[in-house]
């Protein structure tokens, strides 16, 4: 796919904030300093449309990224911050859980962990999650290329064992730097809006016959 302008549309901190012109979102689950902004820079081929940060904790709020009118990135603030107060925590826990519970925009999450490291304890209960939920998902094991290229497929079938056991979820590595994950990425992201499009076609047309 191929993204002419993209842009920033929102920072969300209360739901009335989101947009409500009904295009589907691609949400970005993980924890802090995962590389979720530097993900979407990657994916349509720009520097600086998503701020990234050193720092971990930065996205405190949500933040719409529109492709086109086509559908949204939407970057979730990042879990496991240490140095976030546990009231703060809490805050935006809720948050981030009642945006996945509620929001029916969602067709996909991308689900990035650390391709270096096995998934935490955090990791494994917002994956649990997005499971419990019924939310379509799939796992990037991000920052492939902080490892040799003979490492990445057996770092990313590890991680995957971990977390999917059954093997019924999409697993690709992704890398900031390597670019040629992309293509993967986004024939999994197409086939997704082309069903959240299918539904919504099905839905407006028993909709207006019934």
């Amino acid at each position: 796919m191929i993204i002419k302008n993209p842009r920033f549309e929102v920072s969300a901190v209360k739901e009335s904030q989101y947009p409500q012109n009904g295009l589907p979102e691609v949400v970005l689950v993980g924890k802090s300093n995962v590389g979720k902004s530097s993900f979407v820079n990657t994916m349509i081929n720009r520097r600086k449309l998503a701020r990234t940060s050193s720092e971990p904790g930065k996205t405190r709020q949500l933040n719409f990224y529109n492709m086109d009118d086509k559908f949204y990135f939407v970057d979730l603030p990042g879990y496991g911050y240490s140095k976030m107060s546990k009231q703060e925590q809490v805050k935006v826990g809720e948050f981030i859980e009642s945006y996945l519970k509620h929001r029916k925009e969602i067709c996909l999450i991308i689900f990035l962990v650390d391709i270096r490291h096995d998934p935490t304890s955090n990791d494994f209960l917002m994956y649990d999650y997005v499971i419990r939920s019924g939310l379509p998902c799939m796992i990037l094991t991000n920052k492939a290329d902080k490892i040799a290229k003979t490492k990445v497929d057996n770092a990313t079938q590890n991680i995957q064992k971990q977390l999917n056991p059954i093997g019924d979820i999409t697993t690709l590595p992704f890398s900031s730097e390597r670019k040629v994950y992309s293509d993967e990425v986004w024939k999994v992201i197409e086939s997704y809006l082309k069903e959240q499009t299918l539904w919504v076609c099905s839905f407006l047309y028993f909709s207006y016959c019934f």
